[in-house]
């Protein structure tokens, strides 16, 4: 039997959902592609709180949606404004470079959030509009860092500004709060391997009208990530090139399933998983590297070690002799700390697995530490906050869906 994994995605995948994407060949120019392509489409504009957002789905993962936003939107040298703290943000950043954009970026820590009120300093300053998108990353996911997309948008409004704000939502949508139109994104990335719980291979992207009115404009090479071929193709219930039918079946099932839930409960069931990996690190006396606790992610934590031990020793113990997973560093955290993704298919008894083999692997490897301390700090936030019936899969969400037994 395998283990669970506590990476920050590709997360653990229900068996419902796993089935759902078990299909057999479909004529994917027929009308039974159409009556699971459109489904899928509207549950993520729910799942992202977005009245009238077109979605579109690519063959792909985050990265090639972090590509699709920017060159079905931008022009060569468009100047493009981003915060640089962590390896997402980074890598966004770098990819906007090689496609010969006018990179404006703020540094900022490794552990803090996005600088909103340095982003409305400069999109105040930038009189003649020269900045014609601006990036945020939402959930950094190698920090455990969350950063305030609303304020993000009060900055832009604040300053007048018409720039285009894209928000890499990769490692919170379908597990964080996300609201598309109250925050006013214009466009959101996300995959199919985290809060969806599907394997990796599609990158899902949502546009505003504001965002759609950018497409003609835009002079960026694009042939694959052409939004312009799949708006075409969709309007027919078609696809521009062969689409992957079982990942797009999941998807449906797995929005009819978040919904059923409820998102509320989603994300609460988040932060309740949240609270007791952060206070069994606090039990272990090791810091976080988000620097604030309005900085924590729900979906990800990462914990340093003291300095000289090698974090990714812990990491690496846990998989050869548990058979468990977990993240490393990254960047300028790597061999600093490590990470437990707590996100997708997750109970608080599941949880509590993992860190009770952290427990072991700190042990034998020599950190000093009460064995059962971190473990038994979880018990008291999860026996104060779990919610009734809060096993995996919630019963109330299968009985309304019934997607584990059809298609």
């Amino acid at each position: 039997m395998q283990n669970p994994v506590f990476i920050p995605g590709p997360t653990n995948m229900p068996e419902f959902l796993r089935k759902a994407s078990d299909v057999p060949t479909m004529d994917h120019r027929s009308s039974a592609f159409a009556e699971v392509l459109h489904p899928a489409l509207s549950g993520v504009r729910q799942v992202i709180r977005a009245a009238s957002a077109e979605v579109f789905l690519f063959p792909s993962t985050g990265t090639g949606g972090w590509e699709a936003a920017i060159t079905n939107t931008l022009s060569p040298g468009d100047r493009v404004l981003a915060a640089r703290h962590g390896m997402f943000s980074h890598r966004w950043i770098d990819l906007c470079q090689r496609h010969g954009l006018d990179m404006q970026i703020v540094e900022a820590p490794w552990g803090a959030g996005l600088p909103a009120d340095r982003y409305r300093e400069i999109l105040t300053a930038d009189r003649d509009h020269r900045i014609k998108a601006v990036l945020a990353t939402h959930n950094e996911t190698a920090t455990g860092v969350v950063s305030d997309i609303a304020a993000v948008r009060a900055a832009l409004d604040a300053a007048g500004h018409p720039a285009l704000l894209m928000v890499d939502g990769v490692s919170s949508i379908a597990s964080m709060e996300f609201r598309f139109d109250d925050w006013g994104v214009d466009i959101a990335v996300t995959g199919s391997q985290k809060g969806f719980m599907l394997p990796p291979g599609l990158a899902i992207i949502a546009f505003s009208d504001k965002a759609m009115q950018a497409v003609e404009r835009a002079r960026l090479s694009r042939g694959f990530f052409d939004i312009r071929d799949m708006r075409r193709q969709y309007a027919a219930g078609l696809y521009p090139y062969t689409p992957p039918v079982g990942l797009i079946c999941g998807l449906k099932a797995s929005c009819d399933y978040l919904l059923a839930e409820g998102l509320d409960a989603v994300f609460a069931r988040h932060r309740r998983i949240a609270e007791g990996v952060r206070a069994a690190a606090g039990a272990w006396g090791l810091p976080l590297a988000a620097l604030s606790p309005d900085l924590y992610s729900q979906t990800i934590t990462a914990i340093r070690t003291p300095a000289g031990v090698n974090a990714s020793e812990i990491v690496t113990r846990a998989a050869r002799t548990y058979g468990m997973a977990f993240g490393t560093g990254l960047g300028e955290l790597a061999a600093k700390s490590f990470r437990f993704g707590h996100l997708g298919l997750l109970t608080e008894a599941m949880a509590l697995s993992g860190l009770s083999v952290l427990e072991m692997c700190m042990a034998d490897l020599g950190l000093a530490l009460r064995p059962g301390s971190g473990v038994a700090a979880a018990q008291e936030v999860y026996r104060a906050t779990v919610a009734p019936n809060s096993g995996w899969p919630p019963e109330r969400a299968l009985r309304d869906t019934r997607i584990s037994d059809e298609r």
